[in-house]
């Protein structure tokens, strides 16, 4: 099996290091400064207590891999790019190909589809930081990440259960699961925070505004008869994973935060809380909190706002220009 990692951002940049350091085939698709830094040096894992080096081919796209029947591909990109980057995997990969998606959001699974009979559905929990190119930062400790892999739409088979295994070998915790997009679906509820503290000063800001935006999520939700997982037990998920500390690397909040930090160009806000928006209006409800932070995060990308600077009265604003 190689794993082909289609995004060398936080996520895939932890997941192919570690996976080639364990001994696994890796092949990454990057670009822009990660693609030349990961050609002149290789590709730097800081984790808690540890440094490792990892040099794997990496390419700028699909066109330029050859891929083979062993092949499996992740998607590791934002939500935002996928369609693009699914155009031009699908033009060079065979149908069969097996596509996982390690990815936030639930749109990803359903454009892959469209293309590739394999897809995967992953719920991807693991607090990883990408500021500087040709090096990634992945704080989880004992384990770097924890996933939840299963079929698109549903069901579990030999290919997601030994992607299990070997990412499972590789110092990350992965549990087949057959109704994967349930736990998808928590992991959604939770990035609705995403956005919300990239604009919000602090944590005391944002609580008040993420309550709104739950709130609004729970309601499209059960709306469209959407079953989510539980919360998870705090206890059992600090066994697994908890955020360690790495000595001179800062974690820098969540994937949209980061974006931000980067200066990316984009952002995933339409494909979180984006998502919430849609799903209201498909069932006759108004979700006005989760489209104005829509809005809001455009904004931000725009230069009319800074990040972290935010105020509630921005943000109420917002709320009554946009209406839901």
């Amino acid at each position: 099996m190689r794993f082909v990692v289609y995004g060398i951002g936080a996520i895939g940049g932890v997941l192919a290091a570690r996976l080639h350091c364990a001994g696994e085939q890796v092949v990454g698709i990057a670009r822009g400064a990660q693609l030349a830094a990961m050609e002149a040096n290789g590709l730097e894992l800081r984790r808690p207590g540890l440094v490792e080096h990892a040099r794997f081919p990496v390419f700028s796209g699909p066109e330029e891999i050859g891929f083979t029947g062993d092949d499996v591909v992740f998607l590791t990109m934002k939500g935002q790019d996928t369609e693009a980057a699914l155009n031009r995997l699908r033009a060079v990969a065979p149908t069969g190909l097996p596509v996982f998606c390690f990815q936030n959001g639930v749109a990803n699974e359903r454009a892959a589809l469209r293309h590739f009979a394999r897809t995967y559905g992953v719920t991807v929990m693991m607090p990883a930081t990408y500021t500087t190119p040709g090096m990634v930062a992945g704080f989880g400790t004992p384990n770097l990440g924890m996933f939840d892999i299963g079929c698109f739409p549903q069901g579990i088979d030999d290919t997601a259960l030994e992607v299990c295994k070997r990412i499972t070998a590789a110092q990350f915790h992965a549990v087949p699961r057959a109704d994967v997009m349930a736990s998808k679906y928590r992991k959604l509820l939770g990035n609705l925070n995403n956005i919300i503290g990239a604009l919000t000063v602090d944590s005391d800001q944002a609580k008040p505004w993420y309550r709104l935006a739950a709130a609004e999520a729970e309601a499209a939700l059960e709306a469209a008869g959407i079953a989510c997982d539980p919360e998870r037990d705090p206890e059992v998920r600090a066994a697994v994973m908890e955020n360690g500390e790495i000595p001179g690397v800062e974690r820098i909040g969540s994937s949209s935060l980061q974006s931000l930090v980067r200066d990316a160009g984009s952002i995933e806000t339409d494909y979180l809380n984006g998502e919430i928006v849609l799903l209201a209006r498909l069932h006759g409800l108004r979700a006005p909190v989760n489209a104005a932070l829509c809005r809001l995060s455009l904004r931000v990308l725009a230069g009319d706002l800074k990040p972290r600077q935010v105020t509630d009265a921005q943000i109420a604003a917002a709320v009554d220009e946009t209406g839901g």
